[in-house]
């Protein structure tokens, strides 16, 4: 009996040691390539980098950008940055601790316009709006960003507006006790037990209460911006810019309730890419000045967060760019240097014209690499529509619908198309799991089977 025992352990332990091992060390690569993408490259010369022009009739949006050893969430950053600076009724900058380019998750990489002290000298008072991004809170160097955020919560006329994961900066910050919020379906566990204190929401687009507006998951970030620009400019103008951007789900602005979120099959399939899903697809992203931001942030949010693929920056100078609405921007390769690329995508629908001296380069160096013009190639779409869709072609369903799920996109308007489950990943999971079982066998046979002394006896007559 005990040797039963001991051998049924083994090879559970080998299982486990394997499997969990194995796993784990790929969930921790995969979530470095997005959540800790940082720039290694030098950076270039930034002189000559301009910062939109400051009127002091107009209100201003701060959107917070972390130190640089740690990344901001792409989604968080860009979405918000965009729909204010599409009404032309903000002075919408981007802010850090300092002035050095930081990272996106995924791998872009941008230029603040101002450091916090700056911003603070330039207007003399609280920004009218704080936009808080997620940002992983690490360690000491997130200080700073804490520390501005309370500075600014003492002001009663400031807004602090977080997007997705963003509400739990700003419950570390203490913005958020003894309130109702609501953040990412997948973080609101564990938000729960970090901060008991606030009543966390997982039925509404956005919860809007005193001077915090805090969102759900990803697309849920464009409600409540446009819901708060609604409450500041009117609706009509807050119509214009979901109109503007296709936005498909504009009613959920004024109606945030909605059905809630939970774990399900395809969110293991997401679990299990991040673990198994080792040889992922190199998808180029082509940068050009005056690109979307929203077009940009979809192809790092539909692609980058699955586990599946790696994202990287390409352009046809290592120059600073600046975006449709003065957000500077660095690329990390130039088409002459680019490493081996799966795949490019240049995002944006008027991208034929505003790319074409980069694509026309890139003809030269990258021709037997597919590329698409995502979004020029289907025009008047929500820009996170198409590469959802060609995300199911590259991998799967599974891997695609759970994308959906995870930006909530809440319309019908997408039709994936693909292999039903992500072979590649299941077959590295039986790789491993049959590695283990051949360990636990041949550890059994050589040790413990050994060791019990098997007898024989002569052969009777």
């Amino acid at each position: 009996m005990k040797k039963t025992l001991l051998r049924a352990a083994l090879y559970v332990f080998s299982f486990v040691i394997f499997m969990g091992g194995i796993g784990f060390l790929g969930m921790l690569h995969t979530q470095k390539e997005f959540y800790e993408a940082l720039r290694i490259e030098p950076v270039p010369s930034l002189e000559g980098v301009k910062i939109p022009a400051y009127d002091p009739h107009k209100p201003t949006v701060a959107v917070v950008l972390g130190d640089s050893s740690i990344t901001t969430e792409d989604f968080d950053f860009l979405i918000p940055y965009e729909l204010f600076a599409m009404t032309n009724a903000y002075n919408v900058f981007a802010v850090a601790p300092d002035k050095s380019v930081k990272s996106l998750s995924g791998g872009l990489d941008v230029i603040p316009h101002y450091s916090y002290r700056e911003l603070d000298q330039l207007l003399g008072k609280s920004p009218e709006i704080i936009v808080v991004p997620f940002m992983p809170i690490l360690n000491e160097k997130y200080q700073p960003t804490r520390e501005w955020i309370q500075q600014h919560s003492r002001n009663s006329q400031t807004t602090f507006l977080s997007i997705c994961g963003g509400s739990g900066n700003l419950a570390d910050a203490g913005l958020l006790t003894g309130k109702s919020a609501t953040s990412h379906w997948q973080a609101i566990g564990s938000l729960k037990r970090l901060y008991p204190d606030t009543q966390w929401e997982e039925d509404v687009r956005y919860v809007h209460q005193g001077n915090t507006l805090t969102s759900a998951g990803q697309t849920a970030g464009i409600d409540a911006v446009l819901h708060l620009i609604s409450q500041q400019l009117g609706e009509s103008v807050a119509a214009k810019v979901a109109k503007d951007i296709h936005y498909p789900t504009y009613e959920l602005v004024a109606n945030p309730q909605v059905d809630p979120y939970y774990p399900d099959l395809k969110f293991s399939t997401y679990i299990l890419n991040s673990a198994f899903h080792w040889t992922k697809t190199k998808t180029g992203v082509l940068l050009y000045n005056d690109m979307d931001e929203i077009a940009l942030s979809s192809i790092f949010d539909s692609y980058a967060d699955t586990g599946t693929t790696q994202v990287l920056t390409i352009s046809g100078t290592d120059a600073p760019l600046s975006t449709k609405h003065q957000l500077n921007i660095v690329p990390r390769h130039t088409i002459t240097n680019a490493p081996n690329l799966d795949k490019m995508i240049v995002p944006g629908d008027d991208a034929k014209t505003l790319a074409a001296a980069e694509m026309e380069l890139w003809k030269e160096h990258g021709a037997d690499v597919e590329t698409m013009l995502i979004h020029s190639d289907s025009p008047n779409r929500y820009v996170f529509e198409a590469p959802l869709e060609d995300l199911a072609r590259q991998e799967d369903l599974f891997t695609a619908e759970h994308g959906v799920k995870r930006l909530e996109y809440r319309a019908r308007n997408i039709k994936l198309q693909g292999k039903a489950l992500p072979y590649e990943t299941y077959a590295h999971l039986l790789l491993v799991a049959a590695l283990s079982v051949f360990v636990a066998f041949w550890i059994d046979r050589r040790f413990i089977m050994k060791k019990a002394g098997f007898k024989t006896y002569p052969k009777r007559n």
